[in-house]
């Protein structure tokens, strides 16, 4: 894998910004999707609505890819895309792609923290001990507004979203 030189980049990627030159950098993390087949490593990773990996990414301000076989939700549209230009990596074993576009000095300490985090999270865990996946999960009652304090563990009722409920949508007139 061959460092990337690229154009003078800010912090927030505005050029002409003087500073040490801005190295791209990629690592690849194999999934083992083979070894624990029923383990949901991709809900894991995105967590409710993407909320898990935007919060790693947020972190280290590396992107994160889920690529390979079962990248993609829907299998159907997997099976159909696998062979399109710039879907080749469905032919791959489940993976990430993180990428790292930092100053030289830092782009090492940043990757391997986005790394560090991803592995932790990669680490098949079984679900009475899996506090991460708690988490996840009272955070989707919050997000859907079924989180009922005082439980143990979050009872997801089948409520309305709050966002799909009568108070948010517009009146309707008789006319």
């Amino acid at each position: 894998m061959g460092v990337q030189q690229s154009p003078s980049m800010g912090w927030n990627g505005a050029p002409g910004v003087v500073g040490s030159p801005a190295v791209k950098k990629i690592v690849r993390i194999d999934i083992p999707a083979d070894k624990y087949p029923n383990f949901n490593f991709v809900g894991r990773l995105l967590g409710p609505r993407g909320n898990s990996l935007k919060r790693v990414e947020a972190t280290t301000q590396c992107r994160v890819y889920i690529r390979g076989r079962g990248s993609v939700k829907d299998t159907v549209k997997e099976n159909k895309l696998r062979d399109k230009p710039g879907y080749e990596h469905l032919n791959e074993p489940l993976h990430l792609l993180v990428e790292a576009e930092f100053p030289a000095g830092i782009v090492d300490a940043r990757l391997n923290q986005a790394v560090a985090i991803l592995e932790d999270l990669l680490k098949p865990v079984d679900e009475s001990m899996d506090y991460f996946k708690k988490q996840q999960l009272r955070e989707l009652a919050i997000l859907n507004g079924t989180l009922r304090e005082g439980s143990p563990s979050p009872q997801l009722s089948p409520s309305v979203s709050p966002f799909n409920s009568t108070g948010m949508k517009r009146a309707k007139t008789g006319r």
